[in-house]
């Protein structure tokens, strides 16, 4: 058995930066993010996150009404029977839109695959991210002893391991185009 390195000398040293490239241009866009979303100058032009929190606030609500669960919204705080939840970063899916996207952009691939990747990974994270909120919220209405379990221990877990198992998806529709050749890394 022959050692992949030997036949294609440089082949490991190559994969080695691209992997470096990636984690790189991961940190370094993910910075950016933050730092958009955080900065206070930008925030008075544009609150992204408080436009994004509001709105996942409102279809939230429209949801929980659908199923027969009562519930008023003020901003970010949907209002229910026996709790009061605020949505906020890291509860309002962004956080989990912003780490595929950031990893999406950075993985080696044409825009459109990108494009298409972001829009299609967005969907799939926010309905999960709908759901997700709609049972923490049955949770505090219906189940009030098991709310700070679920919200604490596993809801938050579960949108990170959303958007990596999302991700996954990603890498596996842009290697199903390639059949038997080599994936792109």
């Amino acid at each position: 058995m022959k050692d992949k390195n030997t036949d294609n000398p440089g082949k490991g040293q190559s994969s080695s930066i691209s992997i470096l490239r990636f984690v790189l241009t991961y940190v370094l866009l993910m910075g950016a993010f933050f730092l958009l979303l955080g900065l206070k100058p930008v925030q008075d032009v544009v609150d992204i996150n408080g436009g994004y929190s509001n709105a996942i606030v409102y279809v939230t609500a429209k949801i929980l009404g659908l199923i027969g669960v009562t519930s008023t919204v003020q901003g970010s705080v949907i209002h229910l029977p026996s709790i009061s939840l605020d949505v906020e970063f890291g509860c309002n899916g962004l956080e989990a839109v912003m780490i595929y996207s950031v990893a999406v952009l950075t993985f080696p691939a044409s825009w459109k695959n990108r494009l298409l990747g972001i829009v299609a990974g967005f969907l799939v994270i926010q309905v999960l991210n709908l759901i997700r909120i709609v049972a923490l919220a049955y949770a505090g209405v219906y189940h009030k002893d098991l709310f700070d379990l679920i919200h604490l221990y596993v809801a938050q877990g579960v949108m990170i391991a959303v958007a990596l198992a999302t991700f996954v998806l990603y890498l596996t529709y842009l290697n199903h185009g390639q059949g038997k050749q080599e994936a792109v890394i």
